[in-house]
């Protein structure tokens, strides 16, 4: 079964093509874009797309890969040996009953295929790609506290996203399909807005792509608004009751659009635009 895309997600051909790829080679997916542009949607959608399972493991700058395989919880076995009773030692003695497995784990012994998200991989520390590698590419890790070998059933479908904040190494790129996605052009733009908002009326979404682009365009910006932002912000301006004329400028000129913050989100992306629209209205 091959993904071709969902009502609820609007994915280029070229990104349909990435998916289908990495399943045909059995490599994990990993997927790059500036923050909002759906690189988490994606794996939802490919999962509800081809009716399989999701697990979601979402990186922090503290995550360590063995967290991914299991954990041995033995401060909850030391504090059990010392209250046990004649039949709580019986627990006691089994240390699987200490063990606490991981996505990987889950992903490894689930009885049908997954599909598997590693959310935003660069956030971890640098080695954190390097400590997978023989695990996503054999798909078996050894458990040296119950002494087992624990080997995939099923070979996940696996999606790794990240958001460039640093370089991954060479040994784990070589393992992996790479996609980019690139930030939507006007046209594929509405599409996704079709999706979320399918009555909005063309005049106002025609207006609000234009301040939207206007907006993100500006030269010198420290954070450019994303596709998510923008869906919030269409979301207050049809909840405001915010008529077309106030998102169109006269002489085509750029103007401060309502409810700006939910655009720009620091004072010196305001402040340039503030200063942009100064300029031309002196320029008049």
């Amino acid at each position: 079964m091959k993904f071709q895309g969902s009502d609820q997600y609007v994915a280029t051909p070229d990104l349909m093509l990435a998916v289908n790829a990495a399943a045909t080679l059995q490599r994990p997916l990993l997927i790059k874009g500036e923050p909002g542009t759906g690189k988490t949607m994606l794996a939802e959608e490919v999962a509800k797309a081809l009716d399989m399972p999701l697990l979601q493991w979402h990186i922090k700058s503290t995550t360590k890969a063995q967290q991914g395989l299991y954990e041995y919880d033995a401060v909850s076995r030391l504090r059990d040996s010392q209250l046990a009773d004649i039949e709580g030692s019986a627990k006691v003695r089994d240390i699987e009953n200490y063990i606490v497995q991981g996505v990987l784990w889950q992903a490894f012994d689930s009885e049908v295929p997954v599909c598997l998200l590693i959310d935003e991989i660069d956030k971890a520390d640098i080695e954190f790609p390097n400590d997978l590698l023989r695990e996503i590419d054999r798909m078996e890790f050894h458990c040296y506290e119950t002494r087992k070998t624990i080997k995939a059933r099923h070979r996940p479908l696996v999606f790794i996203t990240s958001n460039n904040e640093k370089e991954l190494p060479d040994a784990f790129l070589r393992r992996c399909f790479f996609h980019y996605i690139k930030f939507p052009d006007a046209e594929t733009m509405a599409r996704i807005v079709d999706v979320h908002f399918p009555t909005l009326k063309k005049d106002l979404l025609a207006a609000a792509l234009n301040s939207f682009y206007d907006v993100r365009n500006l030269p010198g910006l420290k954070k450019k608004p994303s596709t998510s932002e923008l869906i919030d912000w269409l979301k207050l301006l049809l909840a405001e009751d915010i008529p077309v004329h106030a998102l169109q400028a006269k002489d085509e000129k750029v103007t401060i659009p309502p409810l700006v913050g939910a655009l720009l989100k620091n004072e010196q992306d305001l402040s340039l635009f503030e200063k942009l629209v100064f300029m031309q209205g002196r320029n008049r």
